[in-house]
């Protein structure tokens, strides 16, 4: 009889286990990088919002200042959408005039952000598996999403120590 209970106990907690991890399964690849997306816009608009003011600070002369790695990641979006659409080209190009209004800034991160998203929730998964070229390199579409990702993951950090150096707190740090 004890040994059935025990059974019965170390199966109920096998499946509570499977069952808490059936969300994360059932998350698309889409629905994955469109979560991402959508924390990659929270930190950077909040960052732009707080840097506000300290756009063209900079560590150093021949680096890029704050609202250059901003106006940056809004040009990314732009051009990772155009990549994912067929519209772009993959090249990286100019980069338009740069944004300096903080609310216009601000917005445009956003902005970027949605469209990105948008386009990412519309693809198929054979989509994702598309191949494209982007800054010459040959991979599919969804190696140019975690690409740029994985380049604007390091922008933020880039970002964050701009802030602390201007005494500026993160405003998910508080």
């Amino acid at each position: 009889m004890r040994t059935i209970r025990m059974r019965t106990i170390a199966c109920a907690v096998e499946m509570a286990a499977m069952l808490s991890l059936a969300p994360l399964r059932a998350q698309t690849t889409q629905a994955a990088l469109s979560k991402e997306a959508g924390t990659l816009s929270d930190k950077f608009v909040g960052l732009a919002r707080v840097m506000a003011g300290k756009y063209d600070w900079k560590p150093s002369d021949g680096v890029r200042s704050a609202g250059d790695v901003f106006n940056l990641i809004v040009m990314e979006n732009g051009l990772l959408v155009g990549t994912l659409t067929g519209a772009g080209g993959g090249r990286g190009g100019g980069h338009g005039a740069q944004v300096i209004e903080p609310e216009k800034l601000q917005e445009a991160l956003k902005t970027s952000y949605a469209n990105l998203q948008k386009t990412i929730e519309g693809l198929s998964d054979a989509d994702l598996k598309a191949p494209v070229k982007m800054f010459g390199r040959d991979m599919t579409k969804e190696d140019a999403i975690r690409f740029l990702f994985g380049d604007q993951h390091e922008h933020l950090g880039q970002s964050i120590a701009y802030a602390r150096s201007n005494g500026v707190v993160p405003p998910w740090s508080k």
